[in-house]
């Protein structure tokens, strides 16, 4: 009877550890995506922002900002940028339009995911505007041109002068299809 309840005991232990486990790895990726949001690592960026107050522009220098769009796989859509780069003013707004197209033959939800590269710029790199903040539905066959509204904060380490801004449209009409 003893040795049942010795090998109960530790059931009950490696029980409680798998649960302890599971749920720090739940707690990981919203953890490491505040983490990756507060020090640009990994090139996320942040949410909107408010336009700058002074429109201070620093145009002792330029900065090259360069746009890449992709479409994960099974994704139906076109999507490019209408222009593939922009030279700013750190503290300059700049505006650009990104194309976008359901060639599917139903509406289909997507979600946009930026990253900036190097992943240092990310933390200089501020949206006022951008289809990025939220979900975008077009019906079968429907383009739109998407509005991003950034500037560089005059901040930005003066040995970056190209940042790269990718953005990854991800499929959620998928997911509740599912």
């Amino acid at each position: 009877m003893a040795e049942a309840k010795d090998h109960s005991k530790l059931v009950k232990r490696l029980v409680l550890l798998v649960v302890a486990m599971s749920g720090f790895a739940f707690a990981l990726v919203p953890l490491y995506n505040v983490f990756c949001q507060v020090t640009g690592i990994n090139g996320k960026t942040g949410g909107p922002v408010a336009a700058p107050i002074n429109d201070i522009e620093d145009h002792s220098r330029t900065v090259t900002v360069q746009f890449v769009a992709y479409v994960t796989d099974g994704l139906p859509w076109q999507f490019h940028p209408d222009v593939t780069q922009v030279v700013v003013h750190p503290g300059e707004r700049k505006q650009v339009h990104f194309f976008a197209k359901n060639l599917a033959d139903k509406a289909v939800t997507i979600q946009a995911i930026p990253s900036v590269a190097p992943g240092i710029g990310a933390k200089y790199f501020h949206k006022i505007e951008c289809f990025c903040f939220h979900q975008e539905t077009l019906a079968a066959g429907q383009q739109t041109e998407m509005k991003l509204l950034f500037f560089l904060d005059p901040e930005l380490p003066k040995d970056i002068d190209t940042l790269t801004l990718s953005y990854t449209l991800y499929n959620l009409s998928a997911r509740k299809d599912t």
